[in-house]
C-alpha cells in the first residue's frame, strides 16, 4: 500500500502550552520595542530610528556645507537600507530633529515649513529639504567607522549600520528625549549643553564630587521654548532619584496703559498682560483657544480682550486686562486653570547594556563618560596601528633610498617581480609590505627631496607613535584628551540659558487662593513670579520672592558687563577685585532701565527682572537677562539709559556715535513702547560698531577724541547734525585713521574745561575755547602730545571731583581733580600716577 503525504503536517504538529506561550511572545514582543524602538541607548542619546537618520545623511555626503537635499530622499534612503517601517513615521522623527521648538540642539538643518509651536504640520516631505546640523556632524559623527563603534547587518544583511554613534557629547542629556514602550516609559528633560559639559568635566576630575556640587554645575532642565522652573524639588528628585515633578510656568509680563497707547495708537487705555514664552511641548494655538473658551464660560475674569501678535523675531501673545482688574488676579487664574503652569513629569529611563534603566543623573553622566573612554581608546588603537604600518613602510623605502646602486642591480638582473621582491627580502632584510612598497615607488621618489620628505614624515609618525601610546597606556593622559574636545565642544555649541529657574514657597492650596483672590486688593502683597524678587545663588541662579513691591533700591553696573540689584542694606563691591561698578542708579523694583548694546539695538529691562545680590557677588550678567542676545553672541550692552517717562524733562534728545564716526540726533521718544525683541536706534555696516550714546540737555556744543588726541568741536546745529529716524546711518562726522580708535563724546558747553588722561598716566584739563570749533569731515584740533610714542589717549570728560583710575593690573587709584592742571593745547600735561613697568591705565570712573 503506497503511503499517502502528510500534506496538512500533521505529524509535525508541537503541542504546547499556550499560557506559557503567550507570555514568552509578549516578554519577545516588550523587549523589542523597548530596545529597538522606544528607548535612547544612554551612550548617544538616540532611539534607533533617530541614528539611521543621522546615518544614513552621512552616507549621502548632507554635511553642513552642502546643499540641502530633499527630505523624500533621506526618508527614502532610511527605508530602503535600515529600518523597514512606515514612510510617514519616518518623516515625523526627521521633522523634530529639525524643529528648534521641539529639540534643545536640532541635529538636523532645514529648509522649508517644518511645522510650529501652533501644532501647524510640516510640508510633505517632497517639499521640505534638509541637511545634518553641525551639532551632529561634528559630535555625533566625526568619529564615525568601524575602529571606534561597532556595526552590525540591516533586516536583510545587505548594508551595515553601527549600533551606536560615537557621540562627544551627552545628547541624551543635552536634547533629552520622550517615548512609550510596553509597560515603561521615557521623559528626559532637555539641558544646557555648556552646563551639562561642565558636569561631565567635574566628574572625570573629581568622580566622588558630592551631589550638590554637581547640580550648582547642572541646576536643572532648559527647555527649548523657555520658560520658569518653579522651585528645584521636583529637579533634585528627578536628579538624585530618576523621577520627578517639574513644574514650569509660561514667561509674561504687563505693559502699562500709556506705553500700549503709545505703541499701538489706540485711545483704549488698559493694561496688558504679555505672554512671551509657553512652557515645554504647549501648544500656543489650543492654549490661546482654551483662555477664551474659560472666559466666555465665566471661569476666567478680568480679561477683555485676547490676540496673537507673535511673529518671526518672536512669540507674544496680548491679554488686555479690563479697567477694574488686577493683571496679577488674571495671571493666578490662568496658572491654576490653563497649561500656562504645567508639570513636567521627568523619568530618566534609557537602554544601558542592552536593558532598560532609570538612572540618576549623575549615573547617566558616568555611562556617557565611561563610553566615551572606551570610544577614545578604540579610536587611538586604530590611529597606532594605522601609524605603526605607515612608519614601517616609509622604513622600507628609507632603507632602498639609502642602498639605491644595490636597489637598481637587483631590478636590473631579476627575471621577474617576484624574483626581486624575494631578493629585497633576503638581502635588504625588508618584509613583505616593504618589498611591495619598493616595487611600487615611482622614479620620482628617487630625488633628494623626496627623500628628504620621507624622513620628515618618519619623524613625524615616530612622535604621533609616541603620543599615542602614552594616551592608551597613561588614562590620565587620555582623560586629559577627552576633557580637551568637550571644552573645544563647548566653545563652539554652548549658548545661554534659556529656561529660568525659580525658588519659590510652597504653593498656596486652592482654597485659600481662592479666598485670598477674593479680597486681594490693588495693594495686595500677592506676586508673579515675574513680579518676584530674586537674588543670585552662584553658579545656579536661582530665586526667592519678595513681598514689597516698589520698593526702593541701587543698581550698579559694572565693568565687566555685570548687573546688581541692592536694597538699602546691601554691601558695595569690593574694589580689590578685577571687576569695579561704573554705573549707579537709585531707583525701584517698578521701574525700568534701557539697555543699548554695541549693535545699536535697545532693549527694556524691568528692574524687578534683575536677580537681588546678596553679599559681595559681582551680580548677574546683563546679556544672560536679554533673552534676544542668547541668539546674537557677539553682542556687548554697552549703555544704560533712564526710559523716556523716567528721564529728567530736559532729556529729550539722544546722541550716537559709530566707531567709524557717523553720528546722529535722535528723539528720546524713539525708546518708548519698547519690547523684548529690542528696537534699532541706527542702522549700522558690518564692519561698524555703536561707540557712545550720550543724553544731550542744555548743552549746544560737542567734542569727539580719538586715540590720537585728536578733538573735534563741533556745534550741535539742526544743518550740521540733523534729528534722524532710527533706521538712518547718520552722517560722517570724522574719519578714523587705521591705527586710531574713538576715545569718547560728550556734550558741552562753550565755557567748560575737558580733562584729557592718557593710557601711560599723564593728564591735563583743557578750555573748551582753546578748541576751535569746526565742521563734520575736518581733522579737528591736536590737544595732547605723548611723552612716550606708544601711549595714547583714553579718556575724555568735563571734570568731576574725584577720578578713579582703573589700571591692567586691577589696582584703583583715587585722585582728586584739583591735581589735574589747565594748559593749552600744547603739552603732554602731568603725570597723575606711577605706573610699574608693562602697567597701562584701562578704564576711567
Amino acid at each position: 500500500m503506497v503511503k499517502q503525504l502528510d500534506l496538512l503536517g500533521t505529524e509535525k504538529i508541537i503541542p504546547i502550552d499556550l499560557p506559557s506561550e503567550m507570555q514568552r511572545s509578549y516578554l519577545e514582543y516588550a523587549m523589542s520595542v523597548i530596545v529597538g524602538r522606544a528607548l535612547p541607548d544612554v551612550r548617544d542619546g538616540l532611539k534607533p530610528v533617530h541614528r539611521r537618520i543621522v546615518y544614513a545623511m552621512h552616507e549621502l555626503g548632507l554635511t553642513p556645507d552642502r546643499p540641502y537635499r530633499k527630505c523624500a530622499r533621506v526618508v527614502g534612503d532610511v527605508l530602503g537600507k535600515y529600518h523597514p517601517h512606515g514612510d510617514q513615521s519616518v518623516y515625523d522623527a526627521l521633522v523634530r530633529l529639525v524643529q528648534d521648538f521641539s529639540t534643545r540642539y536640532p541635529l538636523l538643518a532645514g529648509h522649508g515649513n517644518f511645522g510650529s509651536v501652533d501644532n501647524d504640520p510640516p510640508a510633505a516631505m517632497r517639499y521640505t529639504e534638509t541637511r545634518l546640523a553641525p551639532l551632529s556632524h561634528e559630535a555625533l559623527l566625526g568619529e564615525i567607522g568601524t575602529a571606534t563603534v561597532d556595526f552590525i547587518g540591516n533586516f536583510d544583511n545587505s548594508q551595515q549600520e553601527p549600533t551606536v554613534l560615537p557621540a562627544q557629547v551627552p545628547i541624551l542629556l543635552v536634547n533629552g528625549c520622550s517615548g512609550i514602550a510596553v509597560g515603561m516609559a521615557t521623559n528626559i528633560p532637555p539641558h544646557n549643553i555648556g552646563e551639562a559639559i561642565d558636569g561631565a568635566i567635574a566628574l572625570i576630575d573629581k568622580p566622588d564630587l558630592p551631589d550638590a556640587k554637581l547640580w550648582e554645575l547642572i541646576p536643572g532642565p532648559d527647555f527649548p521654548t523657555g520658560g520658569e522652573i518653579m522651585g528645584i524639588e521636583g529637579i533634585h528628585d528627578a536628579y538624585r532619584t530618576g523621577r520627578g515633578i517639574i513644574t514650569v510656568r509660561g514667561v509674561s509680563h504687563v505693559e502699562i496703559a500709556s506705553d500700549r497707547a503709545k505703541l499701538t495708537k489706540s485711545k483704549k487705555r488698559r493694561d496688558s498682560l504679555i505672554v512671551t514664552e509657553l512652557p515645554f511641548q504647549v501648544n500656543k494655538a489650543a492654549w490661546i483657544e482654551k483662555v477664551a473658551e474659560l472666559v466666555n464660560a465665566g471661569k476666567i475674569d478680568g480679561i477683555a480682550d485676547l490676540r496673537d501678535e507673535s511673529d518671526r523675531e518672536g512669540m507674544r501673545v496680548v491679554i488686555e486686562i479690563k479697567r477694574d482688574s488686577e493683571p496679577r488676579n488674571v495671571l493666578e487664574q490662568l496658572y491654576r486653570q490653563t497649561a500656562l503652569q504645567s508639570n513636567f513629569g521627568a523619568i530618566m529611563l534609557a537602554i544601558v547594556e542592552g536593558q532598560p534603566r532609570q538612572l540618576t543623573l549623575r549615573q547617566l553622566l558616568e555611562e556617557f563618560l565611561k563610553f566615551r573612554e572606551v570610544t577614545l581608546t578604540r579610536q587611538y588603537g586604530n590611529e597606532l596601528e594605522q601609524a605603526q604600518k605607515r612608519v614601517h613602510l616609509v622604513s622600507g623605502l628609507l632603507t632602498a633610498l639609502d642602498n639605491l646602486d644595490a636597489v637598481i642591480n637587483i631590478l636590473r638582473n631579476a627575471p621577474d617581480g617576484t624574483t626581486a621582491k624575494a631578493i629585497f627580502q633576503t638581502d635588504l632584510n625588508l618584509s613583505e609590505t616593504q618589498a611591495d612598497a619598493i616595487l611600487a615607488m615611482p622614479l620620482r621618489r628617487l630625488t633628494g627631496l623626496e627623500k628628504k620628505n620621507l624622513q620628515t614624515e618618519f619623524q613625524e609618525v615616530n612622535t604621533k607613535i609616541n603620543t599615542l601610546n602614552t594616551l592608551l597606556q597613561d588614562r590620565n593622559e587620555l582623560l586629559k584628551s577627552l576633557k580637551k574636545d568637550l571644552r573645544s565642544l563647548k566653545r563652539k555649541f554652548a549658548d545661554a540659558r534659556r529656561t529660568k529657574i525659580t525658588k519659590i514657597e510652597p504653593p498656596v492650596p486652592q482654597a485659600k487662593a481662592d479666598r485670598a483672590a477674593s479680597t486681594r486688593t490693588k495693594n495686595a502683597s500677592a506676586e508673579t513670579p515675574k513680579e518676584a524678587r530674586t537674588r543670585t545663588l552662584p553658579p545656579s541662579q536661582l530665586q526667592i520672592i519678595e513681598t514689597e513691591p516698589g520698593q526702593p533700591v541701587t543698581v550698579e553696573i559694572t565693568h565687566q558687563g555685570y548687573i546688581r540689584r541692592l536694597s538699602k542694606t546691601g554691601s558695595k563691591l569690593n574694589l580689590q577685585t578685577n571687576d569695579f561698578v561704573t554705573k549707579t542708579y537709585q531707583t525701584n523694583t517698578e521701574a525700568e532701565l534701557i539697555l543699548v548694546t554695541s549693535d545699536g539695538k535697545a532693549y527694556p529691562l524691568r528692574i524687578r527682572d534683575i536677580p537681588p545680590t546678596l553679599g559681595n557677588d559681582r551680580g548677574t550678567l546683563l546679556t544672560s537677562l536679554i533673552p534676544a542676545l542668547a541668539e546674537s553672541p557677539d553682542e556687548r550692552v554697552l549703555f544704560s539709559l533712564p526710559t523716556p517717562d523716567e528721564a529728567p524733562d530736559d532729556m529729550q534728545q539722544l546722541l550716537l556715535l559709530t566707531a567709524q564716526g557717523k553720528i546722529k540726533r535722535i528723539l528720546i521718544q524713539e525708546l518708548s513702547g519698547l519690547t523684548n525683541r529690542g528696537t534699532t536706534l541706527i542702522k549700522l555696516r558690518e564692519d561698524d560698531k555703536l561707540h557712545t550714546i550720550t543724553p544731550l540737555t542744555s548743552q549746544r556744543e560737542i567734542v569727539i577724541a580719538t586715540s590720537g588726541a585728536r578733538i573735534l568741536r563741533l556745534a550741535l546745529a539742526s544743518e550740521q547734525i540733523p534729528l534722524m529716524g532710527r533706521v538712518s546711518q547718520g552722517i560722517q562726522a570724522l574719519k578714523v585713521g587705521n591705527r586710531e580708535q574713538i576715545v569718547g563724546c560728550i556734550p558741552v558747553n562753550s565755557t567748560d574745561e575737558i580733562v584729557l588722561i592718557s593710557r601711560q598716566g599723564y593728564a591735563k584739563r583743557i578750555p573748551i575755547a582753546a578748541i576751535r570749533i569746526v565742521q563734520t569731515g575736518n581733522m579737528g584740533t591736536h590737544a595732547m602730545q605723548f611723552a612716550i610714542k606708544t601711549d595714547n589717549l583714553l579718556y575724555i570728560n568735563v571734570p568731576a571731583e574725584t577720578l578713579d583710575l582703573v589700571t591692567t593690573t586691577h589696582r584703583h587709584e583715587l585722585v582728586a581733580i584739583d591735581r589735574v592742571q589747565t594748559y593749552g593745547k600744547d603739552g603732554t600735561g602731568d603725570k597723575l600716577v606711577e605706573l610699574a613697568p608693562n602697567e597701562e591705565i584701562m578704564f576711567v570712573n
